[in-house]
């Protein structure tokens, strides 16, 4: 019963839904960060019309209505072709079964099942519909479809289980930076495990590390940095101080970082200080205006922020990458503010 009520209630934002894919019309590759106000959800529209959704927000249905009505109504798809859970923390995972009644699921990339994983996700999310699960591993490429006139696509994993792929012979040796590192204990759940993510379009690139822990994130960059120089940085962990490390931040050198923190959750002040002290980064957004007592010195300006006041909610953050990957612009629908940024040198 519960699955015809999920499917009935939706029905009319499928039928009013566009049929054609923004990024398929236009080429361009979409980034929407959907507000699930403190958890986390990333979809991709590539220029052939593909989806990837970036984890599924938090239990309940919220989050899954959100992530559909910018799916349906927003970006122009009907299903979600790649589901990329990071880990299992309900924030990240806790939206997916309800997510696959309300629209269909090819393929679920996560974890899977394995030893001495601290966080079971139960059988709800091991069970629901989709067409079929692959356990990612690092370097896995998740298969993407090329668009003719369009920069080349790419989409791989880095890390996850708290393993690495090996340096390539670009890799670049960061003993200075490395020397830098000051160590926390803070890596004993499922964060650790966090799957990330380098998506590349042409010479553009973005990093999607889940919520990875801060002495995991060393091996990303020491003693070799692994992923290269990246154009945007999804701020790990929603902005929490444990994890974005200072030696990430200036190994991977972005000139973006977009927060997908809650009201009260993240945008912690030795983060917002850190990536203050980022000299790559030309400007922060967040998905929501920090208010805590603390936020009065951990906010960018209102216009950087989706969701500005005390209840305002589901505002989104939007980027989209010109063809040739030379250029991407960030936005926000609903204030309609864009500020166009240049893919830097690699």
């Amino acid at each position: 019963m519960r699955h015809l009520i999920c499917r009935i209630a939706f029905a009319a934002v499928l039928i009013s839904a566009s049929t054609a894919s923004a990024g398929k019309n236009d080429k361009r590759l979409d980034i929407y960060w959907v507000d699930v106000e403190g958890g986390a959800a990333t979809m991709i529209i590539t220029p052939q019309g593909e989806s990837i959704l970036i984890d599924t927000g938090n239990p309940g249905r919220r989050d899954p209505d959100r992530i559909a009505r910018v799916a349906t109504r927003v970006a122009g798809v009907r299903r979600i072709d790649h589901l990329i859970i990071t880990h299992y923390h309900g924030d990240h995972f806790g939206g997916a079964a309800n997510l696959s009644l309300l629209l269909p699921i090819k393929a679920v990339y996560d974890n899977g099942k394995f030893k001495g994983m601290p966080n079971d996700p139960g059988k709800e999310y091991f069970n629901f519909k989709c067409g079929k699960r692959v356990v990612v591993n690092p370097g896995t490429k998740i298969k993407l479809a090329q668009r003719k006139g369009a920069a080349k696509l790419n989409l791989h994993c880095v890390g996850t289980r708290r393993s690495f792929i090996k340096p390539g012979k670009s890799s670049v040796a960061n003993s200075t930076l490395c020397a830098q590192h000051k160590s926390k204990n803070r890596d004993g759940s499922d964060n650790a495990n966090s799957v990330v993510m380098v998506l590349q379009f042409g010479g553009f690139r973005f990093y999607d590390g889940g919520d990875l822990t801060w002495n995991e994130e060393k091996k990303l960059v020491c003693p070799k940095n692994l992923i290269g120089k990246v154009d945007v940085y999804q701020v790990t962990h929603h902005g929490l101080d444990s994890s974005n490390n200072p030696i990430v931040l200036n190994s991977l050198a972005p000139t973006v970082s977009i927060m997908n923190n809650g009201k009260t959750k993240g945008c912690a002040p030795e983060v917002f200080a850190n990536l203050l002290a980022t000299k790559s980064i030309s400007q922060m957004y967040q998905l929501h205006k920090n208010v805590r007592p603390d936020g009065v010195r951990n906010n960018v300006a209102d216009k950087f922020i989706a969701n500005v006041g005390k209840k305002t909610t589901g505002n989104i953050i939007k980027l989209s990458v010109a063809p040739d990957g030379k250029s991407y612009t960030v936005s926000i629908p609903k204030s309609g503010h864009k500020k166009k940024f240049a893919t830097s040198k690699k």
